[in-house]
Order: structure tokens, then sequence, then C-alpha cells
């Protein structure tokens, strides 16, 4: 029996410090193809257990078992492996970039990419995703040209936004990735308002919320998933747990309910978690919500149990506050080698292909560097016009606006 006296305080902690061995011991794995795929039409209340679960797709040999298996095509995992390796690419010269002072902050997906690049390809032309600042995959994986992103990056005269949002906060309504907000978990309850009001206009497009395991701790995480549930609305709630919001551990913002996916169960949204490193489970999953939601059944939260392995940001030191060797540690291993694996056992892939898909890759971006370059740079080359300023605010500028803009002289 708890003991009645003096109260006492409780703030939970972290497995390990910094200088400790890695453990992960508390995070439990399901084996491969073991967690049942259920009926699009299921009723939520029967598959509660699902919540508190991992579904898995490669087994540790690399081979895809199970239910969730057999929705990909050989050319099409070869192409997704091509999207993840961009994207790490793409990322370690744009952290090096912002090393060299060529902007001012970047945030890296490593370990990550196969959350963002798998999901977009559930996904059809229209749909509308509600993004954080490490879903880039989406745009990778859309074709989005890189030298776009690169312009946004630099803020420089090519720069599809004008300089007036932080580097890696992109935006593409053509490629249905809704403008990125700085401030956390705002995002959530638009996508649900946007997915809300496709079904008011009898349409057939879905939106996809993404959130950070942190962010959920925000009241707009919760405002989403009252009018989602309550509405029905159109909508896949994605949640990535990748362990670390900053430098706070994932166990502050989950508090007592054992699972991110578990917080979808108050409210009666059919709640999954999956493994966020398995590239095959993350479509078929993302595939499986949004079947749902196309079909009038509503939302569906998907937790993604994945490991940020690098820095949170450009200005982090992860160092400060985890094992340095806790990555390495990540009993669900790297993306991208898992998917090579089961490639090389399919027999279509192979290691002297890989590492020359590597060379051809960090080619390309740095291709795309070069021109976005040209274009200048944080400190060097051309700047968005000061008269962009003033435009794109409203239809017609309202005369104090345009005598500031002539007072500028531009």
């Amino acid at each position: 029996m708890a003991d009645a006296g003096m109260l006492r305080f409780h703030v939970p902690e972290p497995e390990v410090r910094p200088g400790g061995t890695p453990d992960f011991s508390n995070v439990t794995i399901a084996k491969a193809g073991s967690v049942p795929r259920p009926e699009i039409d299921v009723d939520p209340r029967t598959i509660r257990d699902m919540a508190f679960s991992i579904i898995r797709v490669l087994n540790r040999n690399g081979e895809a078992v199970g239910p969730w298996a057999g929705l990909l095509s050989n050319d099409e995992l070869l192409e997704g492996l091509r999207h993840m390796m961009t994207l790490r690419t793409f990322d370690a010269r744009m952290q090096m970039a912002q090393r060299q002072g060529k902007t001012s902050f970047y945030m890296q997906h490593l370990g990550e990419e196969a959350v963002s690049c798998a999901f977009r390809k559930a996904l059809t032309p229209g749909d509308m995703n509600f993004p954080t600042y490490r879903q880039a995959g989406l745009l990778i994986a859309d074709g989005y040209p890189m030298v776009t992103m690169m312009n946004q990056i630099y803020s420089n005269e090519a720069d599809p936004l004008k300089g007036r949002q932080l580097p890696v906060m992109y935006s593409s309504k053509e490629h249905g990735f809704f403008s990125i907000s700085g401030n956390l978990a705002t995002q959530y309850i638009q996508a649900v308002g946007w997915a809300m009001a496709s079904a008011i206009s009898n349409d057939s497009k879905i939106a996809a919320a993404w959130i950070g395991d942190g962010s959920t701790a925000e009241s707009d995480f919760h405002s989403a998933l009252v009018f989602a549930s309550t509405y029905k609305a159109p909508v896949i709630l994605n949640v990535v747990n990748n362990q670390w919001a900053i430098s706070t551990f994932q166990g502050i913002a989950r508090g007592g309910s054992g699972t991110f996916a578990a917080r979808g169960l108050g409210f009666g949204i059919p709640s999954l978690r999956v493994d966020g490193n398995d590239y095959l489970a993350v479509h078929a999953v993302a595939k499986w919500a949004a079947e749902r939601a196309r079909r009038n059944l509503g939302p569906t939260l998907v937790e993604y149990v994945t490991y940020r392995a690098g820095a949170h940001s450009s200005s982090d030191d992860p160092s400060a506050y985890r094992p340095k060797t806790e990555s390495d540690a990540w009993p669900l291993g790297d993306p991208i080698v898992r998917l090579k694996n089961h490639l090389i056992g399919l027999g279509v892939w192979s290691d002297e292909r890989h590492a020359q898909a590597e060379a051809e890759i960090l080619d390309t971006v740095i291709a795309a560097q070069k021109e976005a370059e040209s274009h200048g740079t944080l400190h060097a080359g051309g700047k968005p016009s000061t008269r962009d300023m003033f435009e794109g605010l409203y239809a017609e500028m309202p005369p104090h606006l345009r005598r500031q803009r002539q007072q500028a002289g531009v």
C-alpha cells in the first residue's frame, strides 16, 4: 500500500545520462510480421492493443514478412532507397554549409529518413501535409527541386519565400506541403481544420498532421484530437517519437500513457505504432490510414518509433544530455541500411551498386548546391529585394505601406 505520509513530487528521468551505457531495454519490440493488419473499417475499440505494440515488416535478416508486407514493387523500393539516400546527402551538405556560415540554421533528419520519404508515397496529388521542420523527405520523395530548397535555406535572391521564413521552413502548395510554423503544434489543429473543410466541400483530398513527441504536450495537439474525433475528419495524425525533444527525453511529454499512440484511445481514434526505421512498415501503415480517411471512416493516429541520431539542430550539442554512443545502440537500426539489405536479399541491389549510387547522389546534390549558391548565400551574393517586404500581404496595398515603401526607395 502506498505511503500516505509526506507527498513527493515526481519528475521522470531518462534511463541513462552522458557517460553512461545506453539502455533501450524499456523499448518493447514486437517480432516482425506478428502484428495483424485489421480491416479498414475495423471498430477502434477492438484494436486498442495496437497502440502498445510496434508494426514491423523487415525482420533481422532483412526479409519482408507478415500481413503488412507486399505492397511495394522492387522498383518502388529502389526509388524509396534513393530518396532516403538523397535526403541524407542533402542534410550533410547543408549542415556543412551552416558550419561554413552560408546559412544561419539547419536541422537534419539523420536516422529518421524513412518516416517522411515512405509516408509521401502513400498520398495522392492534392493531399496536404502540415509538417514540422523534420519532414523534408515529403518534398524530396515528391520531386521538389533541391535547388529551390537550398535557395530557401540560403535566403538568397531566388528564395521562393523571399527571406520571410527561418531556414528549412519550406512551403509548397503544389507539393502538398503547408508552410511550416516555428510555433510548435500549431499545424496539428490546422491540419484537422483543412481536412474538415475538404469534407464540407465534398472533395476527395485528405490531410496529414505532423508533430514531434515533445510537442504533444501542447494544447493544440489535444484540441486537434477533439475536433478530429468529433467530426471524423479525413486526416492522418502523425506523431514522430524520435526519443528526444531537444534535450528533454520523451518520457516528459509522454507522461503516464505508456505510448504516444495511446493518447488517441480516449478519443475513440484508431491508434497504431510503427517501426519508423522500416520503410515498408511506414508505407503500409500510411496507406491503411489514408484509405480509412478516404472512406469517410475518420482519423487515424500513428506513432512512428524512431531515433534522432543527430543533433536537434545546428545549435544543439546532444553530448550534453545523452551518451555519445546512444544512437549506435538504438535497437531498430538505420533505415537506409535496413532497406539496402532487404534489396540485396531480393537480388536487385548490391554493395557495389549502393556505393555507385552514393557517388551519383553526392554529385547531384553538389551540383544543386553550386547552382543555389550562384544566387547568393547568407552573407554573400544576391538577396531578396527590400520591396518584397511590402508585397504578398494585401490585395490592395494600404496607404501607410505605400508611404513606407516610397521612403525605403523601393
